[in-house]
Order: C-alpha cells, then sequence, then structure tokens
C-alpha cells in the first residue's frame, strides 16, 4: 500500500479529475498497447515533436482553470434514482462528456481541421474517455457528483467524489503493478466486447456502477454525520475500479484505430 496525501474536503466545489493522474495515465498506456500502426502514425502528426499521449493524459484537468467553459464537459448528471440516461434531459446546451466526445472525435478525423485544434481535440478525447468511466462522472444524487457527500476514508475527512478519483487508486497498488493485474484481463472476448456499442451505451454501464455500487455499497450514517468508509467499501470498489479503466483503455484504442486514415 502506498502513503499519499488524501485530498482536503471541498464541499460546494466540484471535482472533475476523474481517476486522477495516475488513472488516466493507465488508460492511455492501455490504449498504447493496442493502437494499430496507422494510429500511432496519425497520433504522432497531431501531436508536437516530443510529445506523447501518456504525457498529456491530464491535459484537459491542468487548462479548467483558465478555461472555465470546459468544465461540464467532463461529466454528466444522470439522477441516480432513473432508469438511466436522457440525452435531452441530462446534456446540456453547453455540452457533456457523452457529446463532447463525439464532437472531438469528429474534429480529430477531420482532415480539414486546423492542426492546433485537431490537437485539442485529441488530447480532450484521451481525457474524456476516461472521465467517462469513472461512475460519479455520469450519476448525480442531488450532491454534484458525491462531491457534497462527506466521507471519512480510513480516518480522513473527504468527499465521495475524491474518493473514487484519488482515494481508492491511492490504496492499490502502484501504476505499474496495476498495469500488470489489468493486462490479462484484455482476453480477445473481453476487447470484442467491450469495444462494441456507442458512448450513450458506456456512459448507462457508468451510471449502473454508481447506482449499484459507488452509491449502494455506501454504509449508514447518522444524520449529518459523514460516513466511515473502510476495508468493506475498499474490496467492493475495487474491482470497479480495474474494469472501468480496462474498459476505458480498450474503448479509448478502438475509437482512436477507427478514426487513423
Amino acid at each position: 500500500m502506498r502513503a499519499r496525501a488524501v485530498l482536503a474536503t471541498l464541499l460546494g466545489a466540484r471535482l472533475l479529475f476523474g481517476w486522477g493522474i495516475e488513472g488516466h495515465r493507465l488508460v492511455v498506456r492501455i490504449a498504447n498497447g493496442m493502437l494499430t500502426p496507422a494510429a500511432r502514425a496519425e497520433i504522432a502528426h497531431t501531436l508536437a515533436p516530443g510529445e506523447s499521449l501518456e504525457a498529456l493524459a491530464s491535459w484537459a484537468d491542468d487548462i479548467r482553470a483558465s478555461r472555465k467553459e470546459t468544465e461540464p464537459w467532463h461529466y454528466i448528471d444522470i439522477p441516480i434514482h432513473t432508469s438511466g440516461l436522457d440525452m435531452k434531459r441530462d446534456c446540456p446546451a453547453a455540452g457533456c462528456v457523452v457529446s463532447k466526445i463525439g464532437e472531438f472525435r469528429n474534429e480529430w478525423r477531420d482532415p480539414h481541421v486546423p492542426a492546433a485544434q485537431r490537437r485539442e481535440a485529441l488530447l480532450f478525447l484521451i481525457h474524456f474517455v476516461g472521465d467517462l468511466h469513472q461512475p460519479l462522472h455520469c450519476a448525480d444524487n442531488h450532491d454534484k457528483g458525491g462531491n457534497e457527500i462527506r466521507v471519512e476514508p480510513f480516518g480522513q475527512a473527504t468527499n465521495l467524489h475524491a474518493v473514487w478519483d484519488y482515494g481508492l487508486l491511492n490504496r492499490m497498488p502502484p501504476e505499474d503493478q496495476l498495469l500488470a493485474a489489468i493486462l490479462p484481463m484484455l482476453t480477445q472476448q473481453h476487447v470484442e466486447q467491450w469495444s462494441r456499442g456507442t458512448v450513450e451505451d458506456w456512459a448507462g454501464e457508468s451510471f449502473r456502477a454508481a447506482q449499484n455500487v459507488v452509491y449502494g455499497a455506501l454504509p449508514r450514517a447518522a444524520p449529518g454525520e459523514a460516513l466511515r468508509l473502510g476495508d468493506a467499501y475498499q474490496r467492493t470498489a475495487e474491482p470497479v475500479v480495474r474494469n472501468q479503466i480496462a474498459k476505458a483503455g480498450v474503448r479509448l484504442a478502438a475509437i482512436l484505430n477507427e478514426g487513423a486514415r
């Protein structure tokens, strides 16, 4: 286990770091191992010399402070007590993670789009595919995607969204070991299965993970008290984290391979 600082409670603010830096790097590293030569060449052509997708996996988070209009693009608020995604209800006109994945996928594929815009489209795309698979980026319980639920995982005060962005991963094996544990999951059957469907279908999977595990496995607490999360919640959540990161990597590779000219 690694001892790292846990985010302090930021109630009222919306944290949008789906999976954190480590999780987004893992998504890109998984995808990189599945790219076709054509996709690799197109990505190299899109990026500046010396740049890599892995190093830029969290670029979309890094620029949020200076480009506030991009913040709502990282998530979609699907009400947790509904049956699932309704784009008219859940995705505002300014865009959401589902609509923006489609937009940036099309921009990156379009050779007539200016080079700088295509580069940004690619960097938003790789990040938002990761965000889509963090369950609390696809669910809301009148709590800003878990940001307003006070929790105490292992004695640390934070919020539920931060737990799913960073806290769970921080108590799992280091990045290289976690990647080694995920790679055997990428069987031909899983890759073919996970590559199917639409972005809306994938958002629905994340939403159901939020219903069943993120919220569904929460312990009870007295009104006004923080929820105390321990080993039982960690054990229930870890397979979801691994599966969602694995699916995100496979699906990102499928999108990039399809988009290479």
